[in-house]
């Protein structure tokens, strides 16, 4: 395997050609096209004086511009560090402060707001501007897209031990952190997915997880270069969208958070789409629930499921294999994948070791050793069991944790218990404060027809010891996410001070 990404992406159109790298509406591009596109933006940053090493934002949502953009920062031998579309103008700034980028790529208009103009000038020198939502009128000191010109010249060299990206995490907990990781480590974990996952390039890849998370642009973008794949982005998930592309661009592969596979499900239109290519469902969290698992392969018709375990610092943890059976990969994370090592520290944490993973925070050596210890493992702030084959079930987040009257309570057990209840669509179960117990559970419900407080009451009062029951139960329409799809706990608990 080649040890750059743009080393990669040169092998890819050498190797498929003619082969179509990606479908986006009416723009259709071979991997030999793709190269040459990744080119032309390499060559416009080094003309506009992006030297090897300096570091490149991207914010935009998921169309092929992204794709070509982030290549091309790359293969100019620069940093990528993509940044959250849903970012405030605040948020975007402080990322653009904090890594001290020489260029922005940055959409201009997308979900209604001009995104540069919110930027209010505090911008890199050099500005490139994706279209999005129709045309744009002219801003100094701006490139669009379309005036990027044909590049012929010499590119930096690139080692496979360089910062590739920077990716900040969610900031859930506090101030968000950039992890950084090189070529040959972001090769290597998408790799691995790709390998477990049996990606060919006869597969048609819908990337509905947004590039700028890992899930989208290692687990998405390199792991299709790397195998010839055909990436079919979607800008933001619509299920009837999603349905819509399953069926026209013939998709067989189709990753994403529980939530996605939800909706796909309690859609009635899917019933009126030809959904019979789709091979391969990927997914993780906390809770996937098992009941979840069975009636996507049952009533979706995935050939595969797979679930995995990873996070900004550690992509690809354990994934599940083709071939494991129903009961493990609804029940398990998976096994370790891409050089990682998995143990259970104190509290049941997990604790990951491997050449894959990342190099450190930048400019933040405190919250790196604190990360990772004296002896190289990583602290996930994750609670886990391994079984005696090595596979890890994610039960909860350390932090999520409750007590109940002396009681520990994990959530995720009790999401997982609310899961089969018929009505649940989806539960978020969090610690409130109470007088007498010190905390109690408080159960955030997405419901599906008919559902009643007491019936949830009932239910647990079946199902679960005393200690574990939820004393609230509160039904919402929607529950506040990260980029990835996962519950925001911390916004919830907010709620109950």
């Amino acid at each position: 395997m080649e040890e750059t990404i743009p080393a990669a992406l040169a092998a890819a159109a050498e190797r498929f050609g003619a082969q179509e790298a990606l479908a986006d509406g009416d723009v259709r591009l071979t991997y030999r096209e793709l190269h040459t596109h990744a080119r032309d933006v390499a060559g416009f940053l080094a003309n506009s004086g992006v030297r090897h090493g300096d570091r490149v934002a991207l914010c935009a949502p998921n169309t092929w511009h992204w794709v070509v953009a982030a290549l091309g920062v790359l293969t100019a031998g620069a940093t990528l560090v993509p940044i959250n579309t849903r970012f405030t103008a605040r948020e975007t700034s402080d990322i653009l402060r904090r890594s001290d980028a020489s260029a922005l790529i940055i959409t201009g208009t997308f979900l209604g707001v001009d995104r540069l103009a919110d930027l209010d000038g505090s911008v890199p020198a050099t500005v490139l501007r994706i279209p999005v939502e129709g045309e744009e009128p002219p801003r100094d000191g701006v490139t669009e897209w379309a005036a990027i010109p044909h590049y012929v010249g010499l590119l930096p060299q690139v080692g496979p031990d360089d910062v590739s990206d920077i990716l900040f995490t969610s900031g859930t907990t506090g101030q968000s952190k950039g992890a950084m990781t090189s070529h040959r480590r972001t090769l290597a974990v998408a790799d691995a997915w790709g390998e477990c996952g049996e990606l060919t390039e006869r597969d048609r890849y819908l990337v509905i997880n947004p590039f700028f998370h890992s899930f989208g642009y290692k687990a998405g973008i390199v792991a299709a270069l790397l195998r010839g794949v055909t990436l079919v982005p979607q800008r933001t998930f619509d299920v009837h969208e999603t349905l819509r592309l399953i069926e026209a661009e013939r998709i067989s592969v189709l990753p994403g958070a529980p939530t996605i596979y939800q909706v796909l499900l309690d859609t009635p239109e899917r019933l009126t789409h030809d959904l019979s290519s789709l091979r391969l469902a990927v997914t993780g969290a906390a809770t996937v629930p098992e009941a979840l698992v069975e009636r996507m392969q049952t009533e979706i018709g995935f050939e595969t499921v797979l679930t995995g375990y990873g996070l900004t610092e550690a992509v690809v943890a354990t994934m599940s294999r083709p071939g494991d059976d129903k009961a493990t990969v609804a029940r398990f994370s998976g096994r370790a994948a891409a050089g990682f090592e998995v143990k259970l520290g104190e509290y049941g944490e997990v604790l990951l070791r491997g050449p894959n993973m990342m190099l450190g925070y930048l400019d933040d050596p405190e919250a790196t050793a604190k990360a990772i210890d004296a002896d190289g493992w990583l602290h996930t702030g994750d609670v886990g069991v391994l079984d005696e084959r090595g596979y890890l079930r994610i039960t909860d987040r350390i932090k999520d944790m409750y007590v109940v009257g002396g009681f520990n309570v994990y959530p995720a057990e009790v999401e997982q218990a609310l899961a089969w209840l018929d009505g649940v669509a989806e539960s978020a179960v969090i610690g409130v404060p109470d007088k007498l117990l010190g905390e109690v559970g408080k159960a955030y419900i997405l419901r599906r027809g008919e559902l009643s407080e007491e019936d949830v009451f009932a239910y647990c009062k079946k199902n679960l010891a005393n200690y574990k029951q939820p004393r609230f139960v509160e039904f919402r329409d929607e529950l506040p996410r990260n980029a990835s799809g996962k519950v925001l706990k911390r916004v919830l608990r907010e709620e109950n001070p």
